[in-house]
Formats: C-alpha cells, sequence, structure tokens
C-alpha cells in the first residue's frame, strides 16, 4: 500500500494544517446570484443588503471571485468591474444570449437604412458629449449630463463644421468611399428635420430629436442614464455602467473624430458650442444655445 504523501511543513519544521478552501454548491449558488444581479443594470448595490454581502464576498474571498468570474464567462458575459459604485457590470460577448446588438436595437428603431444610420451616431453622440474628455472618463467619480436637444445641437454643430471643411476642400458632392465615416454623416443628418411637425405639436419619431430620444430611452433602460427631468426633451445624467461602457469604445476612430471636431459638450446637458465664425439663425428651438465659454 503506498504510504500517504507528508504534509507540506513551513521553514520552522512544522506541519501546515490549514485547510485549503473548497467551493460547496451554496457557493456556486451565491456566485450565480451575484451575476444575476449584475444582469439587472438598474439595481443599485447599496438598496439591496444581499447584493452588497455578495460584493464583499467577491472583494475579500479569491475563490468566491473566481467562481463568480468563471459564472460570467460561462454564460459569454464579461466582467468589467465589480465595486459598490458600479456592482458587478457586466458586458454581453457576441455570442452571448444576453448579448443587445445594436443592429437589432436599429432594426426595431426603424426599417429605413437612413434612419438605422442615424441612431447609431445618436448613440455615438450621446457617449461623446456625456464624456468629453480624457479626464472625465477616467474619472470614477464625474457624471456627465445630457439632453436630448442639448444632442441634437451638439451634432448639427458638427455636421457644421464638416460642411465647413468640406467646402474647403472643394468637396460638393458625396465624400470618396475612403473618406471618414462622419464626412459622410453630417448630409444624412443636417438634411432631415429636429423635430418634424403634427397637428398636435408632438415630435415626429424620424425626427433627430425623436431618434435621439429613442437612444437615450434605451440607454436608461439598460441602466446606463438615470432621467432626471423633462427640460430640453429629457435630461439624463451617467451611471458607472455607462462609463465603463463608453471606456471600452473610446479608441473608437468614429469617437476620436467627433470630439476632435471642436464642438466641447459640458456636463450641464445642454452642449456647450465653441463661438461660430458668424452667428448662425439655425439654432435647434428649446436647445438653450447658444452657451459660449
Amino acid at each position: 500500500m503506498t504510504d500517504p504523501a507528508p504534509e507540506p511543513e513551513h521553514a520552522d519544521g512544522h506541519a501546515d494544517t490549514a485547510p485549503t478552501p473548497r467551493v460547496t454548491p451554496a457557493d456556486a449558488a451565491d456566485a450565480a446570484r451575484l451575476v444575476s444581479f449584475g444582469l439587472q443594470p438598474k439595481l443599485a448595490p447599496a438598496r439591496d443588503a444581499e447584493y452588497t454581502e455578495l460584493l464583499r464576498r467577491y472583494r475579500d474571498e479569491p475563490p468566491f471571485a473566481r467562481l463568480a468570474d468563471a459564472v460570467a464567462t460561462g454564460l459569454g458575459l464579461v466582467v468589467l468591474e465589480v465595486s459598490t459604485r458600479a456592482g458587478m457590470a457586466l458586458a454581453a460577448a457576441e455570442d452571448s444570449v444576453f448579448a443587445v446588438r445594436m443592429g437589432d436595437y436599429a432594426r426595431r428603431a426603424g426599417a429605413d437604412s437612413a434612419d438605422r444610420f442615424l441612431h447609431g451616431l445618436a448613440h455615438l453622440a450621446c457617449a461623446a458629449m456625456a464624456f468629453p474628455r480624457p479626464e472625465d472618463l477616467a474619472d470614477d467619480g464625474y457624471i456627465g449630463r445630457i439632453s436630448v436637444n442639448g444632442v441634437d445641437s451638439f451634432v448639427r454643430q458638427a455636421c457644421r463644421r464638416l460642411e465647413e471643411r468640406a467646402e474647403a476642400d472643394g468637396e460638393n458632392t458625396d465624400p470618396a468611399t475612403d473618406a471618414p465615416g462622419l464626412e459622410a454623416a453630417w448630409r444624412v443628418y443636417a438634411r432631415r428635420s429636429a423635430t418634424g411637425a403634427t397637428k398636435d405639436a408632438r415630435r415626429l419619431a424620424g425626427s433627430t430629436t425623436g431618434i435621439i430620444a429613442k437612444a437615450v430611452a434605451f440607454l436608461a433602460d439598460s441602466g446606463f442614464l438615470q432621467r432626471t427631468g423633462d427640460d430640453a426633451g429629457g435630461t439624463y445624467r451617467t451611471t458607472a455602467r455607462y462609463q465603463l461602457q463608453v471606456r471600452d469604445m473610446a479608441g473608437s476612430a468614429a469617437m476620436a473624430e467627433l470630439l476632435e471636431l471642436g464642438v466641447v459638450p459640458v456636463s450641464d446637458g445642454t452642449a456647450s458650442l465653441l463661438p461660430p465664425q458668424d452667428d448662425d439663425p439655425d439654432l435647434v428651438p428649446d436647445a438653450g444655445l447658444p452657451f459660449h465659454s
């Protein structure tokens, strides 16, 4: 019969009798419970004692943290952060059953390809306006503020900058296929009405502010924004989860190009525009513009 292996000894010669922590079925259930909390983006950890306790276990018990990470990975989820401010912030991989693909969202938003294009631009503009500077995106305590009319004004000012750039380059037709994405985008956006018109003065869904309103409502339903009021078409503040998501997309060429246009938004949700060369009478109604720094 084979003799049992000797127990490991410390440097002083004494055997190490500390038991190795073992994962139990109850631990697995708790780890899955933590992941389930992470899939409820509107749930704040401070409002749920069980959620807070599971976050503590994740922080203080490495075996439990590894187990929770493994559960998330098995479900096709990426753990962005686990903290008391963000909870268990998760992103879905492309092949995850929990993935909410922007293409699916855009197809639900409208069948027209131009509408889908504008919805994507609206989401890009919301992110750029919410966190306009690298230091804002890096600061965990920073809270961005946006409004529907402010985002629309932000994009329209960007459109004017792009139009000026195209005219300076002598381009009067549609841009070449190798031109930057926003160079093609500004014509589509600028041609669309800001609000549309109905007999009862309702905002048309296909107008640019209607598209932005749908985009921010989607972000609020996903736990990325919190609605704070009805002014300027609807005002919103960012959440820790949105900051994490925008950090992930901050290196995209389209977002970098939008920020480099010199259209400088601020965190009061109204959009702060750099002084234009000439007064522009075509500002979006009720946007509270212009604000010049």
